[in-house]
């Protein structure tokens, strides 16, 4: 039969009525009136509910006990009219009497309803904060009427008391770990942050000279691209590979190894695209496709970026620790004196005594105080050394026979470095070799550094054998224990007019450098009132004041800029007769007893030297004096070339195996190798 769209608005209506007649009438059944007897499909259609099975029986026994129990609120029957679908799903109107009705039906008041409508109201919010907080948990049984399905069976959701409590530990777990790895990870962050903060305030500085973009090397961006290249791809597969480990992807991560080690044998110990072999490329595309399946794979941009950073915070510690390793062995390997260089003293001093030369003294004495000529003053221990610095001196020299050059040494090598001079006199030069301890007017009460020097407390920092920390405490205070600063040696140059009274200018040599060009020039040099003459060393942002002094103590920053250049000791030209003037001896006493507790500075000349001649330094040109070859192997070749002065400042000294093979030869041609004594001692080129 066709259903007219009347039909189906009629339907649509009849089926919104009935709803709300079984609203307001809920928990209502209707009795089995005689109406309906007639018509067991109405009968069942009207009692659609599990609860209405079996009702007519009940109705039966206790009709008329239920009808006057529970009537209505007047004795007068009332028409309800009742509309249902039959089972066919045909409309059907029903009127049944008030009397008719079982006593199961509830007659209500307005009133009544207000307040079950509030308690529904209550209910069903109840029922949403619920299902709210277990939305997860909660099937909604009326899935099927949504979708034309059976009409679900009426359900009471009560859950049972242990079941929700565990639900509210569980959340309660799930929470508290949610927020326990938020906090780790904000802890982690902040560690890493910190960890930066700390590196960057331990940055030496110094790097910065050492690598500058303008330079030969770094002029193509795209040389020795091949080999960075394999380098950046076996550190992508060392991090696959531990993810692969992982995730027990096993082929995988034996692919990777493989081709890493295939990679590490391709490059070997090259520097450079042009020392890789021939097989290298080919590598590098394997390598690339083994990465490519791996991306595939196992990418995922927050475990790479951890595991990245991971492998380079191990890195960075194995970094550390194998440059605190270094520092100590450089620092041992600085102290120790070659087999060749011990041999040479012994030699010398043996034969002095043997071969009877107590009594010969040095020609020329009667220039050794003629302020006409240009004198050198050499402080040091190292009978080779200085011997290098007097032949480079005189080899460039243009009028040999005006220079004069006043060593002094300690006791232990005085008789070596007078045998030496003695058996190879400086070629028209004058030369003075002393003692320096029969300088009777240095000591501890005139001297506050050889007073200190005495002291326990030095002798407990330099000397005690039960301290922890004497190999622990890093590089920096390891290398303020090298043996020289324990020797008035190198404090000597703060009382050069004490060494020299009638002396009135004087050019300090250190025994670690070599001369290349004529240095007469230097003794017309106008210093304009300054003490010292020396060559500035704050080219870039280093070496400045605040490199070398404590700017934290307020004796130093109330009185020096830590802006302000240094300089270097090495190549220095001193003006006497202005240092006697402005008694620049007595300014050095002064902050050396201000420093008796370390606290103003490190051991050592250089910092008392800034303070010392602070505002008293003239800048000489670059060209006298290039520093740095005892420990950068950067430096610019031509600037080596063309210097007047080249220093070894640094531990790798250029007569000791740690020398930079480079510059090695500079300080070599100057060495005497057919003399008898070197080669007795076997020394090399």
């Amino acid at each position: 039969m066709t259903t007219t769209p009347f039909f189906k608005s009629l339907i649509l209506c009849c089926v919104f009525f009935l709803a709300m007649t079984q609203t307001s009438l809920a928990g209502a059944d209707l009795s089995d009136t005689q109406t309906m007897k007639g018509d067991p499909k109405s009968y069942w259609s009207l009692y659609d509910c599990p609860q209405c099975v079996g009702r007519k029986a009940r109705q039966e026994q206790g009709h008329a006990k239920s009808a006057s129990d529970s009537g209505p609120p007047d004795e007068k029957d009332i028409d309800i009219i009742v509309t249902y679908t039959d089972t066919s799903g045909s409309v059907r109107i029903r009127s049944v009497k008030s009397g008719d009705l079982s006593a199961s039906w509830n007659w209500r008041s307005p009133t009544d309803e207000t307040t079950d409508h509030q308690k529904s109201s209550l209910a069903q919010e109840e029922s949403f904060q619920t299902d709210v907080r277990f939305g997860d948990d909660v099937e909604y049984s009326n899935d099927k009427h949504l979708f034309g399905g059976e009409m679900p069976q009426p359900q009471t959701s009560t859950m049972h008391p242990v079941k929700l409590k565990r639900r509210l530990l569980r959340q309660k777990r799930k929470d508290l770990r949610t927020a326990e790895l938020i906090r780790q990870d904000k802890e982690n962050d902040n560690q890493l942050q910190a960890a930066a903060i700390e590196r960057s305030k331990e940055l030496d500085t110094t790097v910065k000279g050492r690598y500058s973009i303008w330079r030969i090397e770094y002029q193509n961006p795209n040389s020795d691209s091949t080999l960075k290249l394999m380098r950046d791809q076996m550190i992508m597969a060392k991090a696959y590979a531990s993810i692969a480990k992982a995730y027990n992807e096993s082929g995988l991560y034996d692919s990777l190894m493989q081709s890493s080690r295939g990679s590490q044998l391709a490059i070997g110990d090259a520097h450079s695209d042009a020392e890789l072999q021939p097989s290298a490329l080919d590598q590098a595309k394997a390598m690339g496709h083994t990465l490519s399946i791996a991306k595939d794979k196992l990418y995922d941009c927050l475990v790479v970026a951890r595991k990245l950073r991971a492998m380079l915070q191990s890195t960075e510690a194995n970094v550390n620790l194998l440059k605190k390793k270094s520092a100590f062995l450089i620092q041992l390997a600085a102290k120790i004196v070659p087999k060749p260089l011990h041999c040479l003293p012994l030699q010398l001093s043996t034969d002095y005594y043997l071969q009877g030369y107590q009594n010969n003294g040095f020609p020329n004495k009667d220039r050794l105080e003629d302020t006409s000529l240009f004198h050198y003053a050499i402080f040091s221990d190292n009978v080779l050394a200085t011997s290098v610095v007097v032949n480079s001196t005189l080899v460039h020299a243009k009028e040999p026979e005006k220079h004069v050059f006043h060593v002094v040494t300690d006791k232990l090598n005085f008789v070596a470095m007078k045998m030496w001079f003695l058996i190879n006199p400086p070629s028209g030069a004058a030369i003075q070799v002393e003692n320096v301890d029969d300088f009777t007017w240095l000591n501890s009460s005139y001297c506050p550094v050889l007073r200190q020097l005495e002291s326990a407390r030095m002798k407990e920092y330099y000397f005690k054998a039960n301290q922890a920390s004497s190999l622990s405490v890093g590089s920096d205070n390891l290398k303020y224990r090298n043996p020289k600063y324990l020797s008035m040696l190198n404090h000597l140059r703060f009382y050069l007019p004490e060494v020299y009274p009638k002396l009135d200018k004087i050019l300090f040599l250190d025994d670690d450098i070599v001369v290349q060009k004529d240095l007469t020039p230097l003794w017309s040099v106008n210093l304009r009132g300054m003490v010292n003459g020396a060559v500035e060393t704050c080219k870039e942002s280093f070496h400045r004041f605040d490199k070398y002094l404590n700017f934290t103590n307020p004796k130093i920053s109330e009185n020096f800029d830590p802006n302000s250049c240094g300089w270097a000791f090495g190549m220095n030209v001193f003006d006497l007769k202005e240092w006697r003037k402005r008694d620049i001896t007595g300014i050095y006493h002064r902050w050396q007893n201000l420093n008796e507790d370390r606290t103003l500075w490190k051991l050592g000349t250089l910092p008392p030297g800034l303070i010392t001649f602070y505002n008293l330094t003239y800048p000489l040109e670059r060209s006298w004096h290039v520093l740095g070859l005892g420990y950068d192997p950067a430096l610019n070749q031509t600037a080596i070339e063309n210097a007047a002065v080249v220093h070894y400042n640094g531990n790798y000294k250029p007569w000791l195996d740690l020398a930079i093979a480079k510059y090695k030869s500079y300080w070599s041609r100057y060495v005497m190798f057919d003399n008898s004594y070197l080669q007795l001692c076997n020394f090399s080129g």
